[in-house]
């Protein structure tokens, strides 16, 4: 139960390397380093938040707050830098423990108190929303100088660069594989994930496993939020709206099935890339509405599912 069917994963990537080797094809300049690196760049606090999601779906669950938790992240980020004036190193320890016990008290309530995860990060993503116009109906401007820094800085790769948020997303994606595949904890997500009770017969610590997912997804989307922080330089309520469906759009691309207990951690980078070569896609058309990434995205998540389906049935037979 452990081991993911791997012909999704490899259906993303040659999904990928499809929509690269078009754009290649049909717009110059496409596939130059610096675009490729540009993928990584806008999507990193993407890709941070489906690290986080793709522990809570492989567990059998779902995280509909990460979207909220960003915006809420960006706007306690900035009110505490703007307004209280509190040093930017105590500002990001303060959002990433705030995004940690956020997530760890919804996983407490869908454990506890057996309620739908559905439910109740549906509740959480409107908790945190409203919080952040608590907090100010406006956008706050983010101007401490490290902030500054962090946002303006640029790690060199060969002829290109990428941004100090790709690096820690990268990072952080190279430790949540370690974790998934390598570790009791890990196995014990996917086993919770493939079959709870028989989890729970184990002896395997299930209730302690759902609400450590939930506080990982939590402090994922709070890393995402000072990552769109240090993108946007602001804290805005209306930031990250729809991010918990993309996140869950990549998961999902990325091989990792909803039902819960098979998938790989790293099919969050494909997921994640893949919605990216899209939207690049469109924009290097120039004639398009962006509401066709939408489309596009929706169109990849029915066939991905039903292609799901499918191999769980055939596992069956």
């Amino acid at each position: 139960m452990t081991r993911a069917p791997y012909f999704t994963s490899l259906v993303t990537v040659g999904l990928l390397a499809a929509l690269l080797l078009a754009g290649g094809i049909a717009y110059p300049g496409f596939l130059s380093l610096q675009v490729m690196l540009n993928l990584l760049i806008d999507n990193a606090f993407l890709l941070v938040i489906a690290i986080g999601m793709s522990f809570v779906i492989l567990s059998g669950g779902i995280d509909l707050s990460v979207g909220s938790v960003l915006a809420l992240s960006t706007m306690v980020a900035a009110w505490l830098l703007h307004a209280a004036h509190w040093p930017p190193a105590a500002v990001m320890a303060a959002v990433l423990l705030m995004g940690v016990v956020f997530g760890a008290g919804m996983g407490a309530l869908i454990h506890f108190f057996r309620l739908q995860p559905f439910i109740v990060t549906l509740g959480g993503m409107f908790l945190a929303r409203g919080l952040c116009y608590l907090i100010s109906v406006n956008s706050i401007p983010i101007e401490d100088p490290a902030f500054v820094a962090i946002s303006q800085a640029q790690v060199g790769i060969f002829d290109g660069f990428v941004s100090p948020g790709v690096v820690i997303a990268l990072a952080l994606l190279a430790v949540a594989m370690v974790v998934a595949h390598l570790t009791p904890f890990g196995r014990a997500v996917y086993a919770v994930g493939g079959n709870e009770q028989s989890a729970h017969m184990m002896g395997l610590p299930v209730g302690a496993t759902k609400v450590a997912v939930y506080a990982i997804s939590g402090g994922c989307a709070a890393l995402a939020g000072l990552l769109f922080a240090f993108y946007m330089l602001s804290g805005y309520g209306q930031h990250a709206q729809g991010t918990e469906l993309d996140a869950i759009a990549a998961v999902v691309i990325g091989g990792t099935l909803l039902t819960g207990g098979y998938g790989y951690v790293a099919g969050a980078l494909t997921g994640v890339l893949v919605l990216g070569a899209i939207q690049t896609l469109i924009v290097f058309d120039g004639t398009l509405s962006s509401w066709w990434t939408k489309i596009a995205i929706g169109m990849l998540l029915f066939a991905f599912c039903a292609l799901q389906r499918l191999l769980a049935w055939k596992q069956k037979k």
